[in-house]
Order: C-alpha cells, then sequence, then structure tokens
C-alpha cells in the first residue's frame, strides 16, 4: 500500500513521480505515437490505483466499525437503492471513460497521414529472419544466421511501415516503440510513426513462428536524416543490396504494391 508513496520520499518532481509510481516498468517512449500510449497507460494505471484503495478503504471501514461487539444480531437490511445505483454507476462511468481515451489514442496510433510518408520501409519476416526494405531507395538489409538484421531510420521523418511474410504469421516489435504489429501471409499491414530520439533499440518477433522463432532478432538504430541519407548512399552502392535479392524475394516487393493490394480488397 504504501508502494505508490516511495517516489514521493525521493524528492522527484512531480511528473517524475507520477511516472516512477505508475509506470511499472514501462519503456520510455521514443516515438510521437509511443508517447500517446504512455500517457494512456500511465493514466489508466492511476485510475486503477485509485479505485483500489477506495474500495480497499469501504471495505476496512465496516471491517473496523461494525466488527461484532455481541451475540445480538444487527439491523437486518434487505437492500440499499442508493448504495445500489453508485455501484452501478461509477463502473459504467470509469469504462465510459477509459474507453474514450482507449478510442483517441488507437485512432491517433492507427491514423495514416495524407499525402504519404516521408520515408517508406517494407519489412518481411520469413523463417527465421528478417529483411527491411528502403523503398524510395531501392535496397534492403536482410539479417543472417548469427547475425541479426540492423534498421536504420532517421529522426524526425514521418515512416510508414508495410508488413508482409512469404510463409508464417510473426510479429514486429519494438519495445521502445510500445508497439507492436503481426506480419501476416497474404496480407500488408500498415503503421506509421515517427521517431523523435536518436538511439538503438532492440527488436524481436513477438508471434511463436516455428522452430528457430528465438532467432528472429533485429535492432533499430535511429539517426540523424543526414546520417541516414548517408546510410543509403553506402547501401546503394552494394549491388547485394538491390531489392528483389535475399531469402525474403517471394514476398511484396514495395510499399506500393501492398499499398494496391489493401486498395483492392478494400475495393
Amino acid at each position: 500500500m504504501l508502494l505508490p508513496a516511495l517516489p514521493l520520499a525521493t524528492g522527484c518532481t512531480g511528473r517524475e513521480a507520477y511516472e516512477g509510481t505508475f509506470g511499472m516498468g514501462f519503456p520510455k517512449p521514443v516515438t510521437e505515437q509511443a508517447e500517446n500510449i504512455y500517457e494512456l497507460w500511465l493514466g489508466s494505471t492511476a485510475a486503477a490505483v485509485a479505485v483500489g484503495l477506495f474500495v480497499l478503504v469501504l471495505i476496512t471501514i465496516p471491517v473496523v466499525k461494525y466488527r461484532k461487539q455481541s451475540d445480538e444480531l444487527p439491523r437486518q437490511v434487505r437492500y440499499n437503492l442508493p448504495i445500489e445505483v453508485l455501484y452501478t454507476a461509477v463502473p459504467f462511468v470509469i469504462i465510459a471513460v477509459l474507453f474514450y481515451y482507449t478510442t483517441v489514442s488507437q485512432n491517433f496510433v492507427n491514423d495514416e497521414r495524407e499525402g504519404g510518408a516521408d520515408v517508406n520501409i517494407g519489412v518481411v519476416g520469413f523463417q527465421w529472419n528478417w529483411t527491411f526494405r528502403h523503398d524510395d531507395a531501392g535496397v534492403q538489409v536482410t539479417g543472417q544466421p548469427g547475425r541479426p538484421a540492423q534498421l536504420v531510420l532517421p529522426t524526425g521523418r514521418l515512416i510508414r511501415f508495410t508488413e508482409t511474410s512469404p510463409d508464417v504469421i510473426h510479429s514486429f516489435f519494438v519495445p521502445a516503440f510500445l508497439f507492436k504489429r503481426d506480419v501476416v501471409p497474404g496480407r500488408a499491414n500498415v503503421f506509421e510513426l515517427t521517431i523523435n530520439k536518436e538511439g538503438e533499440y532492440i527488436g524481436r518477433c513477438a508471434e511463436f513462428c516455428g522452430e528457430k522463432h528465438s532467432a528472429m532478432n533485429f535492432s533499430v538504430k535511429a539517426v540523424s536524416p543526414p546520417e541516414y541519407e548517408s546510410y543509403l548512399t553506402e547501401l546503394q552502392s552494394d549491388p547485394d543490396s538491390r531489392i528483389g535479392t535475399g531469402a525474403a524475394d517471394g514476398a511484396l516487393r514495395t510499399a506500393e504494391e501492398a499499398a494496391e493490394n489493401i486498395s483492392g480488397r478494400r475495393g
């Protein structure tokens, strides 16, 4: 019961104490979309703690105040309409508020901006590694056994990911993004994000996909836009990095082709 108060006793600022109390080990967000998810998590946890403490008080009061004093039976009450209405209405209000903020956050994370993205990335998950396609530059990176693929991305740019798979269901998961999305055969899943902090972040396949599922690791390196352009130039100088080469050749080639498939299904 005293755990939520511990950060307050360490001299933290209000914001640091708030995150320390209700963050509960969540990674610090590094994208605009992750910040929105993080705020939803903090608010939901704070609401859960408040409800829990309130229920604990309601339990403690009758336990202490109305504990057995004698063998005389207390006055029997069949029902208490105001209390029953309160106990019915309050949970509905709490659920409605949480549902509203969850929907707002979900819509923000899933929103695809009009006019296209600044950077288009194709993500191909295959047994048992990853291919990351820089569709705007016509190059790709494919992981090798014992050498996980690294996806280099620019900060401050809107990035659109288009996911495909030639075999089974995988899941693209970067904990620092507070986000994952399944990579499904025969289907192109799309999402967008903007990274706002440079650094290197671990990535995993979060869907059991076969014997060597545990080997499907990768990393994301976020760099400044000039560094990203230099990286692409270097990658383009390698003929083996052209799109269409490598182990994932059977999947969709570009984000544009994937978008056409999506449009065809919606039509």
